[in-house]
């Protein structure tokens, strides 16, 4: 019986190995590594890529949304409103500028911020929205884009999940004033260590997140606020060099296993495959079904005994989390999903084999409701 991860790096490795070591050869040989050729390159090459101005690298995607508010100029007694159903790491960048989160249900359709609501959280402090796309799918940028303009509010976009997807044929990350990746590992586009980087048209925010990641200082040793030690190293610039040429092919690669997933699911009762809103490229950083009936748990842990990984992201949305226990928020739709959601395995690389296995596996349990008969191997 074969074992199947949620994510698996390790043939993306080998397929790129001799690319890799030249690489990072390179980089060892040239005893540079901090903020060296490569990390200028990077940073010039995301920049092409995005169709966008500048790119500033960060040594990790929380980084990149603190830096990034701070470079808006987000801070003490602003208010910045956001979904409620993320990784913690988005309202935390809020409360570690000074601002307060303001926390919006969820789109139950796409898991993102139910837009509409957005405008009835705003007030007299209110200074920025950060939309994120969640699983790789985009949020619908051109309501936040209005609302903000309405209300000259900044909107930040939390990319962490997805590099190369894009909103009425633009990047995201490059539709509001600031966009804020991460190279976590299990990232479409991930470095072998952490990493993060910042993406903006506005000179003055890219001029000031250079100082903040740099002990906020644009000269050595004259420091002209408290900032950070947030620099990219070399060596992860260089892998994602060498990545980033093959990021769409890859996120294509993730679209067709998503493709095969969902013409599985559309024959299932009780399990709701993922929704791809019209004018949006989704890149599928996660596979995220919904599992009606109470029996999420069960199905995780039958899948688990035939070998096959899951994950649930998340189980609790932002605003129930002990940290915000003081809230009294009630957003039942992300509610929902943190008792629905399930996330199945997927990376470029997932082979026919393994897809095939997932999908006769969760048949198998769907269909019969009970403990799981192992599968025959493939």
């Amino acid at each position: 019986m074969p074992k199947i991860p949620v994510f698996d790096p390790s043939q993306e490795v080998d397929h790129l190995w001799q690319e890799l070591n030249s690489s990072i050869q390179g980089v060892l040989k040239s005893g540079r590594f901090i903020m060296g050729p490569n990390v200028a390159l990077l940073e010039t090459e995301i920049a092409a890529y995005m169709d966008s101005k500048y790119a500033i690298s960060v040594n990790s995607g929380t980084d990149a949304l603190v830096i990034g508010l701070r470079a808006l100029g987000v801070g003490p007694g602003d208010e910045v409103i956001t979904t409620t159903f993320t990784f913690f790491a988005t309202s935390e960048a809020i409360c570690q500028v000074g601002a307060t989160p303001v926390f919006v249900d969820i789109d139950p359709d796409t898991y993102n911020l139910d837009v509409i609501q957005i405008e009835s959280k705003i007030t007299s402090k209110t200074k920025a929205i950060i939309p994120v796309h969640l699983y790789g799918q985009p949020c619908r940028m051109d309501v936040v884009c209005d609302l903000a303009r309405r209300h000259n509010l900044f909107v930040l976009e939390d990319v962490a999940q997805a590099f190369g997807a894009s909103y009425k044929g633009k990047k995201v990350g490059t539709l509001g004033h600031v966009g804020a990746f991460s190279f976590f590992p299990s990232k479409n586009l991930g470095a072998y260590g952490d990493g993060g980087i910042i993406v903006t048209d506005d000179e003055s925010v890219a001029n000031s997140a250079r100082m903040l990641r740099t002990h906020g200082a644009k000269k050595k040793y004259f420091n002209e606020c408290i900032g950070y030690n947030s620099r990219l190293d070399e060596l992860q610039a260089s892998i994602l060099r060498v990545k980033l040429k093959h990021i769409d092919a890859w996120n294509e690669n993730r679209r067709a296993i998503a493709k095969r997933y969902t013409c599985f699911l559309e024959t299932q009762v009780g399990a709701i495959a993922p929704i791809e809103i019209s004018d949006t490229h989704c890149v599928y950083h996660q596979y995220t079904i919904r599992l009606l009936n109470s029996q999420r748990d069960k199905v995780k842990l039958q899948l688990e005994k035939l070998g096959i990984g899951s994950m649930v992201y998340y189980p609790v949305p932002n605003h129930k989390l002990p940290y915000f226990k003081g809230l009294k928020n009630i957003l039942p739709e992300a509610e929902r999903a943190g008792v629905e959601v399930l996330s199945l395995p997927i990376w470029p690389f997932l082979d026919r084999t393994k897809q095939n296995y997932v999908i006769e596996g969760l048949s198998r349990v769907l269909g019969r409701g009970v403990k799981p008969q192992p599968l025959a191997n493939h």
